[in-house]
């Protein structure tokens, strides 16, 4: 029996908007969601820039089940599963294959670090193992300027020998060109994403499967073009744009930069709204990132007419 085609393409590790009690705004967020996908972009909710480790377990599989249920397509899904309690991994994979998405991205157990390629194998085995499921893909993440718990070349190796199908991919956020490169040469055709756009053009030339990126919330249509037309002369200069915009963002705390400029583009100051520990642009910073848009003739076609749609 062949093996279902790898996730490819661009996808959104989607903001998770909230009301004033701090409870996520599942409607406002199912709409952000149905626009991503209009502009040709997967949904990698509960990924870094959805807060998801200020969610709990029980919201976070609450908030699945409605995306669900909206008519979305779950193959364009690949929620973040990954705890550093392997029953509350386990607890959200089921609930995402259940549901049938196209994948998990999974982080590490990040809580203790300096850990071992043994015991790290050990966690992800245990999470397959209680899983039990032959349509579980795994998309390890790899995010070793935050979670500080890195995954080798030798651990992926391992994990792709003892689960091969199910350990699909990565999502390469080290930031670094070299371990991206050395994870595609090492495991040509497999499902490597890397973690921003800056480096899609890159990727697609060696065969990766595409990018999973903060900046695709606000900017997936541009990404989703190049990752269409990244073999066409136009593509370096498509790329360009896209680092220009990255990085002009990146100038500011990302998750906030990120809400804030969908608040300001539906005139909906609710979407500004962060959980603890996070903390809102300062007044001067929203000045300095809407001149930084406005500069770059920034727009995200689309949103409102299906962001502002009234809650089904």
């Amino acid at each position: 029996m062949a093996e279902p085609a790898r996730m490819t393409g661009v996808l959104s590790p989607v903001v998770t908007p909230f009301k004033k009690d701090l409870s996520p705004d599942v409607a406002r967020w199912i709409r952000h969601c149905k626009w991503l996908i209009s502009q040709n972009c997967g949904l990698a909710v509960f990924g870094t820039n959805s807060e998801a480790n200020s969610l709990s377990v029980d919201e976070r599989i609450e908030m699945l089940e409605k995306l669900g249920a909206s008519g979305i397509d779950p193959k364009m899904m690949m929620p973040g599963t990954g705890c550093c309690a392997i029953p509350d991994s386990v607890k959200l994979t089921k609930a995402a294959v259940k549901l049938g998405v196209g994948g998990v991205l999974m982080l590490p157990p990040f809580y203790y670090k300096g850990v071992s390629d043994d015991g790290l194998f050990a966690a992800f085995s245990e999470v397959i193992q209680r899983v039990g499921d032959a349509r579980l893909k795994v998309y390890l993440y790899h995010i070793p300027p935050v979670a500080n718990v890195p995954i080798s070349l030798p651990l992926i190796a391992r994990l792709i020998k003892a689960y091969p199908g199910t350990v699909a991919g990565i999502k390469d956020s080290s930031g670094d060109w070299k371990n991206t490169e050395a994870m595609l040469k090492e495991f040509p055709g497999w499902g490597v994403f890397s973690g921003n756009e800056l480096v899609l053009l890159e990727v697609m030339k060696l065969n990766g499967a595409g990018c999973i990126s903060a900046t695709a919330n606000i900017n997936p249509g541009a990404i989703h073009k190049l990752f269409a037309n990244w073999q066409s002369p136009e593509a370096p200069k498509l790329q360009e744009q896209m680092n220009d915009l990255r990085l002009a963002v990146s100038k500011f705390p990302v998750i906030p930069a990120l809400k804030q400029t969908v608040a300001d583009h539906l005139d909906d100051p609710a979407w500004a709204t962060v959980r603890p520990p996070l903390t809102a642009l300062t007044q001067e910073q929203i000045t300095g990132l809407r001149a930084a848009l406005k500069d770059r003739g920034f727009t995200m076609p689309g949103l409102r007419e299906i962001a502002l749609q009234p809650a089904e």
